[in-house]
């Protein structure tokens, strides 16, 4: 995402001055007749503005300096337009669309980041667990502006993605700007990324720890698996569970319901509400909760969004863990994949807004922990030069419906001691609360009175 400046701003330059000119003449051409009143039918209103595009292409297609590529003038059309709506919505052509589908099932070619378009770059929601991009020490806000040398401005946020996956063993360089730092560049070598989405780990004080990195196909049957290897190993009675959803970007609604599901006994897990009936529906869990009577922690941040909020959301909600972290990424909304059929691609379009069980909705306000901790030592003057990074500073991003603004950043309820040197001192500070006792099963977090 490096850009040769000067050079671009010789050519804007340039263009302008050309532009002004040819503008100049034709307003002065134009001027003289009357303007129609506008229509005050928004179908007629559509149909002209239809007729607009179909002219503006004819034009370029007789009158552009070069040849153009038809088809791909019109995606980057389609493209902007639903990219106007919200930041999550697009349209995914034959190619990205089955690409998408890999990654859902959870293996493709590539580096392991979740990302987003901002501002012309490519943005790093989250890198996945053990990837070419967490190794390499890519962060959630990073914003990637070129690769291989080439500025990624002008390109669609498909076409970047699609540039970052190839095949196993090749390399790519990309540009990294972050906050405070100087740009800088990173060589990666991509890899066959097999999202083991569910990892875990039981400490001597039998503390159960299951890390869910991302929501695809395969998170439920490997959660499964952690809770019968955590089972098998206590007598199905750990201590205390953490269950370890930082930096995961989210993924699949129904694995994150069938996830929720698992620590609930029956009970609404979360609800979504479109603009029509099919998108309104509420889903519930069912009986039969796995370690009932455990006190459990789930650890939020930034980081943590879409299906990792869902499964946050109902936990706290419906008190059954108490949530730890910072607060996270705050998207309450839900994307339909709409196939097209005929070697068409897919439309990606949001369709409905999700609600936690107590109807509460978390778009651009995030899910915020009952107990704030902070990753890092953190001082008043570093915290006021913390640039926020959420939904809700997304271009175009839906506002929350009830007019709810996310909170500015606050100092953390705890924070690392001076002179810190651990690895993780929020997965520390939970085992430690739920060996403390700190934690109950039924009602969260002990308070005092």
């Amino acid at each position: 995402m490096k850009e040769v400046w000067n050079m671009r701003s010789l050519m804007i330059g340039t263009g302008v001055g050309l532009i002004l000119g040819a503008t100049a003449v034709g307003l002065s051409a134009i001027a003289a007749p009357q303007s129609a009143p506008p229509p005050s039918d928004p179908r007629t209103v559509t149909y002209q503005q239809l007729e607009l595009f179909a002219e503006i292409l004819a034009r370029a297609r007789q009158d552009y300096v070069t040849e153009i590529d038809e088809p791909e003038a019109m995606e980057a059309a389609i493209n902007g337009m639903l990219t106007s709506l919200d930041p999550h919505s697009g349209y995914l052509n034959a190619d990205d669309f089955k690409s998408m589908q890999v990654q859902t099932s959870g293996e493709y070619g590539g580096l392991g980041i979740e990302v987003t378009m901002e501002d012309g770059f490519v943005k790093v929601i989250s890198p996945m667990d053990d990837t070419p991009a967490s190794r390499a020490g890519i962060q959630p806000g990073d914003l990637i502006t070129a690769i291989n040398g080439q500025p990624i401005i002008g390109k669609t946020l498909n076409d970047a993605v699609k540039e970052m996956r190839g095949e196993q063993g090749t390399q790519i360089d990309i540009t990294v700007l972050r906050e405070g730092v100087d740009p800088f560049d990173v060589t990666l070598t991509r890899e066959v990324i097999e999202q083991k989405s569910v990892t875990w780990e039981l400490d001597e004080d039998d503390i159960g720890y299951i890390r869910i990195s991302t929501f695809n196909e395969r998170t439920t049957p490997l959660l499964e698996a952690a809770v019968n290897g955590i089972s098998e190993e206590t007598g199905g009675r750990p201590r205390g569970i953490v269950i370890d959803l930082r930096n995961n970007g989210g993924g699949l609604l129904d694995q994150a319901v069938s996830v929720s599901d698992m620590f609930l006994s029956g009970g609404e897990v979360v609800s979504t509400q479109g603009r029509r009936a099919a998108d309104m529906e509420s889903y519930m869990a069912h009986n039969g909760e796995v370690f009932k009577g455990v006190p459990m922690i789930v650890l939020i941040n930034g980081g943590s969004a879409s299906a990792s909020e869902i499964v946050a959301g109902a936990l706290q909600d419906r008190r059954r863990a108490t949530i730890v972290g910072t607060t996270s990424f705050g998207k309450g909304s839900v994307q339909t994949v709409i196939p097209l059929g005929a070697d068409r691609g897919a439309l990606r379009l949001t369709t409905a807004r999700y609600y936690t069980p107590s109807g509460h909705s978390i778009q651009a306000l995030g899910i915020e922990p009952d107990v704030s901790i902070s990753p890092a030592r953190l001082t008043e003057e570093e915290l006021a030069k913390i640039k926020r990074f959420s939904e809700a500073d997304l271009p175009h991003a839906l506002q929350n419906e009830e007019g709810a603004e996310r909170r500015a950043l606050q100092m953390p309820d705890e924070q690392p001691p001076e002179g810190y040197e651990g690895k993780d001192f929020q997965l520390e500070r939970a085992k430690q609360m739920l060996k403390d006792g700190a934690i109950t099963a039924s009602n969260g977090l002990k308070r005092a009175g």
